[in-house]
């Protein structure tokens, strides 16, 4: 839970007073020009769609984050303005405003207009951050149909107006603080009214109105934003954060971030649905200096190019869960593709935990050591380190490359977690037990493996029989549907296009794997023939390059069996097939929910508005063509259901009109399915994503785990969302 109540802040203003003469303009470095972002925005921001939307108001919030990181800012705000504009401010030193000795304009100015201008470049602006190419505010304001932005400094107001990124004049000095009552506007916006901003002494407000002929959607998402700014306070220990919505005049909200314990509260949050099996979490907070001894333990390397100090913050716990749980994080960036700071953290928890155990007696002479998948099973654990020069592999940040972050995690956690052990007997014991029993889960995993997944099963003699594979060998080709029972599988086998359409039906519902070790998921035979069809192989075995189809599409009935079915399917593959998911090679099939059908036309329906429209649309034909006529009753289709029934938006029924509900794919004939779920050029799928790991373990962990109370309490509060529930 997010703590209220009035704690003091940790970072301390006034010891930071004399450091602010460090931070002036000549701290603002430029790369290059911004005039490319408007045309490829996606190169910027990753997508116009809702992604992308709210990336801008991640840029501008990290600035104020780096602020707080460097000890200059306890507070951020973000308000949600009745507009649909955003305005992001903090209690920080405020951008520089005073000229750029090279570029000859506004410090302000620059950072808001040019491309690759900030302070996190070097000349001592911030000693780590979290924007490595320093795009985030520029491209805000450059796909903004306006943006505002207002500095506190030196006792005074300055300012400065924007339409889609180009600035209506030069930053002004607007008066003092707390005597400035109205500002005139160029742009006839209107500020936000935020009245303690007004007195308030240092800071940076920036507000922007996204361009709607830019994004496909200009609405924020309430949970989208809450859920990436509670990861974020976790992140940042010590700072406030506050989120109005002021959207709704008639009825704003609020929420309200601050943790005090850091890393370590946001595992007892990863970790609030599940049956800890160590009760105290382990923690340690410590910044080291990377030294040539150290570097001579990495591959080759000598010497490292970055010898800046690395802090690092490393949190853990066990639960009952079979899987590991890690979140790497550089400089507030999660790293989903882990990187060094994996590395050590990995080998350092093996090294540490195998000594402890032999040392104690728990491991035997003669017996082997515990592997680094026996340490790591039921492990809930937040990596975060503060890097100066982090070293991305890819514009995603996906994974940590600095070598000199791989001893500085390993010597960190090795050091805290020895004394960790030494000082807390029962917990050691929980941990070495734990990672005992998975051990001998492993050896016989191992076991069952080896001989459901022998060598040169995949080879092609061992595909399941029920599997109708495609006669095309090209896996960027070829495609796999999982489709629900043998009545569909019979109507996709007939409909599809052999070549490259291969289907493999499934009877009933597979084993949740949730809480299930690998030894008894390979005892289930709907999901062996899964994995053979598949080709990569599972576990420690699996290899990515052996994958036989490049969509793999989940085909279910619209019901809630299908809907069951569709989740324990998305829980098999999160749970230990996520890289298909991470190189999207995943979808979900969307099959109509209804059939239209007037004379010989038919028209398919994906969802009950799209229903509604095509009806409307008949309607206006008909009256169009025949006005004089009265409307007559609606036939009703074989399963009984009639229009009137049926449409919630259309006033008036249309005589001979048919409407079916398909409660079932096996209802479709084959050239109807084919029609409608699986041409490419006109069927539609949904691609599964992994956007926030955190959040998306937790709903598994909710939705699939043994805890009824969370499930329970979970369905009454979503209860109200469905409509139209087939039971």
């Amino acid at each position: 839970m997010a703590k209220k109540n009035n704690q003091k802040s940790v970072a301390k203003k006034s010891a930071n007073k004399n450091k602010q003469s460090e931070y002036s303009a000549d701290n603002i470095t430029v790369l290059e020009g911004l005039d490319p972002v408007r045309k490829r925005p996606g190169m910027y921001i990753g997508s116009t769609g809702e992604q992308g939307l709210h990336h801008l108001i991640w840029e501008v919030v990290d600035n104020s984050f780096d602020e707080a990181m460097a000890g200059f800012a306890d507070t951020v705000w973000i308000n949600f303005n009745p507009d649909n504009s955003v305005s992001v401010r903090d209690n920080g030193r405020g951008i520089p405003v005073g000229i750029h000795s090279q570029a000859k304009v506004s410090a302000l100015e620059l950072a808001m207009t040019k491309l690759h201008a900030g302070g996190k470049f070097g000349g001592g602006g911030y000693k780590v951050s979290g924007g490595l190419h320093g795009v985030g505010v520029s491209v805000v304001n450059a796909l903004s149909e306006w943006a505002i932005a207002e500095v506190h400094r030196d006792g005074n107001i300055y300012m400065q107006e924007y339409k889609i990124g180009v600035a209506q004049y030069k930053v002004k000095k607007v008066g003092a603080i707390g005597k400035v009552k109205n500002i005139p506007l160029k742009t006839k916006t209107e500020l936000p009214d935020d009245s303690d901003w007004a007195n308030q002494k240092t800071g940076t407000r920036v507000t922007f109105k996204p361009d709607g002929t830019i994004f496909d959607t200009t609405t924020f998402n309430w949970k989208t934003v809450i859920t990436h700014l509670r990861q974020q306070a976790y992140l940042t220990k010590g700072i406030r954060i506050i989120i109005r919505d002021n959207r709704d005049t008639q009825a704003p909200k609020s929420y309200q971030f601050y943790f005090e314990g850091g890393v370590a509260s946001y595992v007892r949050y990863l970790n609030r649905h599940k049956h800890a099996k160590q009760q105290e979490v382990f923690y340690i907070e410590k910044e080291v200096t990377p030294s040539a001894k150290d570097s001579e333990k990495e591959d080759g390397v000598k010497e490292f190019k970055n010898t800046t100090p690395v802090s690092v913050e490393v949190a853990f716990q066990y639960t009952d869960d079979v899987k590991e749980n890690v979140f790497p994080f550089t400089n507030n960036i999660y790293n989903p593709e882990g990187g060094m700071h994996v590395a050590g953290f990995r080998t350092a928890l093996t090294r540490t935990l195998n000594n402890y155990a032999r040392e104690k007696g728990y491991i035997k002479e003669k017996d082997s050591n515990l592997s680094g998948e026996d340490v790591r099973e039921g492990l809930t654990a937040v990596i975060s380190v503060k890097v100066h020069e982090p070293q991305f592999e890819g514009q995603t940040k996906a994974k940590l490359g600095n070598p000199e972050v791989r001893p500085a995690v390993d010597q960190v956690v090795s050091e805290g977690l020895s004394y960790f052990l030494e000082t807390r007997p029962k917990e050691a014991e929980h941990i070495i037990g734990q990672a005992l029993l998975a051990q001998r889960a492993r050896v016989a995993a191992k076991a069952a493996r080896d001989t459901v997944l022998r060598k040169g099963a995949f080879e092609g003699l061992a595909l399941p029989g029920k599997l109708a594979d495609c006669s095309s060998k090209d896996a960027t080709k070829s495609e796999l549907y999982i489709v629900e029972g043998d009545s569909a599988g019979g109507s996709a086998k007939q409909g599809r296009d052999r070549e490259f359409q291969a289907i493999l039906p499934l009877r009933g519902k597979i084993l949740n794997v949730e809480r299930a070790r690998l030894d008894k998921l390979l005892s289930n035979n709907e999901i062996k023939s899964l994995i053979i069809a598949l080709g990569t192989n599972i576990g420690e075995q699996f290899d990515i390059s052996g994958l036989r189809y490049h969509n793999i599409v989940i085909m279910t009935d619209a019901d809630v069996d299908g809907a069951h079915i569709r989740t324990l399917l998305l829980t098999l593959f999160y749970r230990y097939f996520p890289d298909l998911i991470r190189e999207g090679y995943l979808y979900v099939a969307q099959p109509p929910l209804y059939s239209i059908k007037k004379g010989k036309e038919i028209k398919y329906a994906y969802t009950d508005e799209e229903k509604d429209k095509i009806l409307s649309d008949i309607n206006k034909d008909k009256k169009q063509t025949s006005s004089s006529k009265k409307s007559k009753k609606v036939k009703t289709d074989e399963s009984g259901d009639d229009l009137e029934g049926l449409q919630s938006n259309v006033d008036e029924n249309i005589a001979g009109v048919s409407i079916q509900r398909y409660k079932g794919l096996g209802e479709m004939n084959p050239d109807q399915l084919w029609e409608t779920t699986m041409d490419p050029a006109r069927r539609l799928m949904k691609q599964v994503t992994i956007e926030d790991a955190a959040a998306a373990d937790s709903i598994f962990d909710v939705l699939m785990g043994s805890d009824v109370a969370p499930r329970k309490k979970f369905i009454q509060t979503h209860a109200h969302q469905v409509e139209n529930l087939d039971i």
